[in-house]
């Protein structure tokens, strides 16, 4: 052999393990993904977000980093989301309201159904109605007979209009036939801030952001069919929807994520739920384990978009 035919034979060999290491470096995700969260600090996303991201690093084999973007009851971190590259690396943390309900009741800067994929419902929980510790109010049937002797005179806080909290709030007020002057806030974090700091009287939350708050709240009615509350008689049970209440929160990522990348982190979220750190974290801040893969939810979607459609028209009226 040649010297030039050795020389030739070396530079490809190069090349092939030059290419070979740079597969191996390029492999999904070579770095940190954006966990974009259109709710504010501290409310029940935010939490279970941190949660999950703490986890999910050790089968994913990198950093899930949350981006808490409020505003527009949602859709300023939905739109960046939206109009984010959809190579896997922006994804959004968001819940059935924003996804599924808000497109009946105003024009949105984006299509939910069109431009996103699902990849793993989290979990769902149930909205309960509190009050402050100090509150003359003891039961819901002493705010519901305030709030008739006294029309708009009660404060109510909420995360934005159309969110996981309003429309449970909206479908509990029309069924008890009260009204009340709405305080809206950017996430549930600052809507409970400002219900503690007396802006409000009462309001919605998960149980997330109440079992934080155990000491200084008072819970009337459990959101769900049965009771989440030792002692607090659910909805159901005082003769309301037993739904009231139910928020899916939803991992997506923009429509168009390569196949590949959107199993491998479907394929991690689900070890996720499976992880015994993971479900002792989630326990301790008081939420379920709800797990529903993406195509699985992805047929949930229509059928969803459907029934809110059906209860908006049956709010306006």
């Amino acid at each position: 052999m040649t010297l030039r035919k050795i020389s030739l034979l070396f530079i490809g060999l190069a090349l092939v393990i030059g290419l070979g290491v740079d597969g191996a470096l390029a492999e999904y995700p070579e770095k940190p993904i954006t966990l974009i969260v259109p709710l504010g600090a501290g409310g029940s996303h935010d939490l279970n977000a941190r949660v999950f991201t703490s986890v999910i690093p050790e089968y994913l084999g990198n950093a899930v980093i949350v981006k808490l973007m409020p505003g527009a009851s949602g859709q300023t971190g939905t739109a960046a989301a939206a109009t984010a590259p959809a190579d896997g690396y922006t994804l959004l943390f968001t819940h059935n309201y924003y996804d599924q309900l808000q497109q009946h009741v105003k024009k949105l800067p984006y299509d939910t159904t069109k431009d996103f994929v699902t990849v793993a419902q989290l979990n769902s929980n149930d909205a309960s109605l509190i009050v402050r510790a100090d509150s003359p109010f003891k039961t819901l049937k002493d705010l519901i007979d305030f709030a008739k002797a006294n029309p708009g005179k009660l404060k109510f806080s909420h995360s934005g209009v159309w969110g996981a909290v309003h429309v449970p709030a909206m479908q509990f007020f029309k069924e008890a036939g009260i009204k009340v002057t709405m305080v809206p806030y950017k996430g549930g974090g600052p809507s409970m801030r400002g219900f503690l700091a007396g802006e409000a009287d009462f309001t919605f939350q998960f149980p997330s952001t109440i079992l934080a708050q155990s000491d200084n709240v008072r819970v009337l009615a459990s959101g769900g069919v049965k009771s989440h509350f030792e002692g607090v008689p659910s909805f159901g049970d005082l003769g309301y929807s037993g739904d009231i209440g139910q928020m899916a929160r939803v991992i997506m990522a923009p429509r168009g994520i390569p196949e590949d990348r959107l199993k491998t982190l479907q394929d991690a979220l689900a070890k996720v739920n499976e992880d015994k750190t993971y479900i002792r974290l989630i326990k301790q801040i008081g939420e379920n384990q709800a797990f529903v893969n993406g195509p699985d939810y992805e047929m949930i979607r229509p059928k969803q978009s459907e029934t809110y459609k059906d209860l908006v028209k049956s709010l306006a009226q």
